[in-house]
């Protein structure tokens, strides 16, 4: 991977509806150039798909809440394969402690979180799960 790959992937991480052409223009390649180095990227892996980035509107709807999962032994991978298929969940960490996996999950409403938490929860391999609500986010910028 080369610089324009770097500056390729750095555009598109910023704004993945970027257009060929303007990262063309932005790198000083030709749009063929680009478009050969996006596939290229894709096929190797670099790239695993676009996505968007809800703004702050859309995001100030949605109902969050971290999921404490505790998985039962040698089932962690076949859980973690499962939870990778409910869109709502957003991030999904491993840990060590009480707890196997912390998750963080969004959904549209109560009811929505609530079927989320209830489909978590029958996952074969789910020992047990606790959830937590999120009411408000402050964000401290100086730490």
């Amino acid at each position: 991977m080369d610089k324009l790959d770097s500056d390729i992937l750095a555009a598109l991480a910023a704004d993945s509806s970027t257009p060929t052409a303007l990262l063309a223009r932005r790198f000083g390649v030709a749009r063929s150039t680009v478009q050969a180095r996006i596939e290229r990227l894709k096929r190797k892996g670099t790239i695993a798909g676009f996505t968007i980035k809800l703004g702050d509107v859309a995001l100030a709807r949605r109902i969050k809440a971290t999921v404490l999962v505790q998985v039962e032994a040698r089932a962690s991978a076949s859980v973690v394969q499962r939870i990778r298929a409910v869109p709502e969940v957003e991030i999904i960490h491993s840990t060590s402690g009480r707890f196997d996996l912390i998750l963080q999950v969004a959904a549209e409403t109560t009811g929505g979180l609530d079927r989320v938490l209830d489909n978590i929860g029958s996952i074969p391999g789910v020992r047990s799960s606790e959830s937590l609500i999120h009411l408000s986010t402050k964000l401290d910028r100086s730490v």
